[in-house]
């Protein structure tokens, strides 16, 4: 049995869900859930809600609060932060322990987008380690006294150059973060290329007195093993290999636990699981833009199965329930599980330069709040 606990959580498969913007929200979350207790017999891991904006959640906007919506059963509940300033992030963290809206916080450092970088904040931010640390150290004070841990996910560095992980896990560790992720690339290789899982092992040789999870790259049950294997880490963070398969988790559950791998959905047991997230959406959102959300899952469900354009195209405009049961029905319920369904999925893009503020590499110590950098709508 392949366990993870995280400060005071325990988990019985450590397998963790990537926040994921417009992704991850409870309709996601409750799917990946279902299908995991469905086909490998109970839920093992932590689903972490999509990230939102620390400044945005203590001003109370209503998007952001709708999006830390969880579901009446979900538990652990986990709230990942987008963060740049100790005061914001300390009012944050006190604000989701003092009305019980989260049983874990998870804060991200590893954001690549330029939009984010630019103004200083996502994986740009571990470079100043000492404002790094004070934004840390703020949610673990926060926190202090309760069961909420406080963990941080960041990458590489900015780029080949400009590494960072190692002393982000050290500080991160030393603050009282009671685990550590890393996405194996770096921020100017935003997601293209190949991971780098040896720098997911020299960060576990370095960090000794938390976990370490790996993220990247993970787009079958046997990477996940295969990550933990070569690098040692305690975990494993899933992104963009569940799009379109939200039964992954009860793979990954299976594969780290030793017990036999679930048999992949047929094209019938497919269509089944689209209604089915199509349902959680529009109780999440409304039916109008619940079905407007699934659009863009579409294609992820149908990759590698022969759909045919013109129902792909249809799928992908569908608008109500009622016309998506009509089009779910045009598939062969009897096609197994294809070949070419398999491999990366998901945003990949090309490597380029990092945007950062002006003088941003000019002192690593400056613990100057980056302007402006938190005034972004959540998930970015």
């Amino acid at each position: 049995m392949s366990s993870l606990r995280i400060g005071s959580l325990e988990l019985r498969s450590p397998v963790v869900l990537a926040p994921m913007a417009g992704i991850t929200n409870v309709a996601f979350r409750t799917l990946c859930r279902e299908l995991e207790t469905e086909r490998a017999g109970s839920t093992s891991g932590l689903y972490v809600c999509e990230m939102v904006t620390a400044r945005a959640l203590v001003e109370r906007q209503p998007a952001t609060l709708h999006m830390t919506t969880f579901g009446p059963t979900e538990t652990p509940r986990s709230l990942q932060l987008y963060t740049v300033d100790p005061d914001t992030t300390y009012a944050a963290a006190k604000m989701i322990v003092d009305e019980n809206m989260a049983d874990h916080i998870d804060m991200n450092f590893g954001c690549p987008v330029p939009k984010v970088t630019r103004k200083g904040g996502g994986a740009a931010l571990p470079y100043k380690r000492t404002l790094f640390s004070r934004i840390v150290a703020a949610a673990v004070k926060a926190t202090e006294g309760t069961d909420v841990p406080v963990t941080v996910k960041f990458r590489v560095g900015i780029d080949a150059e400009h590494h960072t992980h190692l002393d982000a896990g050290r500080i991160a560790a030393g603050e009282g973060a009671a685990a550590v992720a890393l996405h194996a690339r770096t921020a100017s290789q935003r997601y293209s290329g190949t991971a780098d899982w040896n720098e997911i092992a020299r960060l576990k040789e370095h960090v000794t007195d938390v976990p370490v999870l790996g993220n990247g790259d993970i787009f079958a049950a046997e990477d996940a093993a295969r990550m933990m294997e070569q690098t040692g880490c305690d975990g494993v963070v899933v992104g963009r290999g569940c799009l379109g398969r939200p039964w992954l988790f009860a793979e990954l559950s299976a594969a780290l636990n030793g017990k036999p791998q679930p048999t992949p959905p047929n094209l019938g047991e497919v269509a089944t699981i689209i209604r089915r997230h199509a349902e959680l959406l529009a109780d999440h959102h409304g039916e109008d833009k619940g079905l407007r959300e699934l659009r863009k899952h579409v294609s992820w469900y149908l990759r590698g199965f022969p759909a045919g354009s013109e129902l792909r195209v249809a799928m992908a405009l569908v608008s109500t329930l009622t016309e998506l049961d009509d089009l779910l029905v045009q598939l062969d319920p009897t096609i197994p599980f294809p070949k070419d369904a398999e491999g990366p999925r998901g945003r990949q893009g090309s490597p380029g330069t990092v945007a950062l503020p002006e003088g941003w590499l000019d002192d690593p110590d400056d613990c100057l709040v980056p302007a402006g950098a938190d005034l972004m709508h959540s998930g970015g």
